[in-house]
């Protein structure tokens, strides 16, 4: 079906997993939940110091205070890695190292070289740090051990490569490679708007992104808009390939696919929050087993969409 209408509830939002970025893990790797915690406790988040400009490490993924690193929630495992950074403006950086040059030129009457200018800006930036503003975000990790799947809730490519490093150097043994389908999300998405016929268990939506593969590199971008036309179809035909397409699976959960495989703009409908738990107090535990149940069943529907996984040799 083309064109599905989405009705959301306003007051039921679940608040974790809006990203999935999904990683294989490798084959024969084991770790207890007591020795994954023994691990990430030597790589706890600490603060920035006064002159640090970056800091990562785990934090408790339900919020407490000297709570596990390590929180399992009907069986799978949650992780959850912070990254603080403390930056400093460019412009700040280098309007002060300017004013500091000026001042041996007018006292000393020469001009300093290329390399005491970069040490003059080092110099300058060491004794602002202390006064920047830090800025932290944390990613959510989800490791369903029955399945061998990682998934990182990160809007990037970057970020999740981010926390895979992190991931790798905290537990030992763990190797992690990107989930690589028989037919590319591109290829397959080619397919859905052309033929209009979506995978079994999918609907595609009102939201889409074709960009051309010449050198002109034009882009067309659709919003609430209407797919299944001759429109869509042309420019498709015409070479301009699907790198977003927004899709609805099974009437439970919306998202947007992306050229990498990648799932954006995850969004829970109605019907999966029927009988649900609506405690004040079990909000991160009833969030997290509604994203993982209906992931866990989502991912392998997708995947065969997409002709099934290539596993690595």
């Amino acid at each position: 079906m083309i064109g599905a209408v989405l009705v959301y509830s306003i007051d039921k939002r679940v608040q974790v997993f809006k990203n999935v970025i999904v990683y294989r893990i490798g084959p024969g790797w084991s770790l207890s939940v007591e020795k994954m915690e023994e691990s990430l406790d030597g790589k706890r988040f600490v603060e920035c110091g006064a002159s640090q400009e970056k800091s990562i490490g785990w934090v408790e993924p339900r919020g407490e205070a000297h709570g596990p690193l390590v929180e399992t929630v009907s069986g799978q495992l949650i992780l959850k890695l912070m990254i603080e950074t403390r930056s400093l403006p460019s412009s700040v950086v280098n309007r002060k190292a300017k004013d500091r040059i000026a001042q041996i030129e007018s006292t000393t009457g020469r001009k300093p070289g290329k390399k005491e200018t970069r040490e003059i800006k080092e110099d300058v930036k060491l004794e602002l740090m202390p006064m920047a503003f830090t800025k932290q975000s944390s990613v959510l990790v989800w490791m369903d051990r029955e399945a061998q799947l990682l998934i990182i809730d990160a809007g990037s490519q970057a970020k999740s490569d981010e926390v895979v490093t992190e991931l790798v150097k905290s537990l030992d043994g763990l190797a992690l490679t990107l989930l690589n389908t028989k037919v590319s999300p591109t290829a397959a998405m080619s397919e859905w708007l052309v033929s209009q016929e979506p995978p079994p268990g999918f609907s595609v939506d009102r939201e889409c992104e074709l960009k051309a593969a010449d050198e002109s590199k034009a882009v067309v971008r659709y919003s609430r808009h209407p797919l299944d036309n001759e429109e869509v179809k042309q420019h498709v035909q015409a070479g301009k390939l699907p790198t977003r397409l927004a899709l609805t699976w099974d009437s439970r959960v919306s998202f947007v696919l992306t050229e990498s495989l990648q799932l954006k703009k995850l969004a829970f409908l109605d019907v999966v929050f029927e009988g649900a738990s609506s405690g004040k107090d079990d909000g991160f535990d009833t969030d997290t087993a509604i994203a993982t149940g209906e992931l866990r069943k989502l991912l392998p529907d997708l995947l065969n969409a997409l002709g099934g996984e290539i596993l690595g040799t």
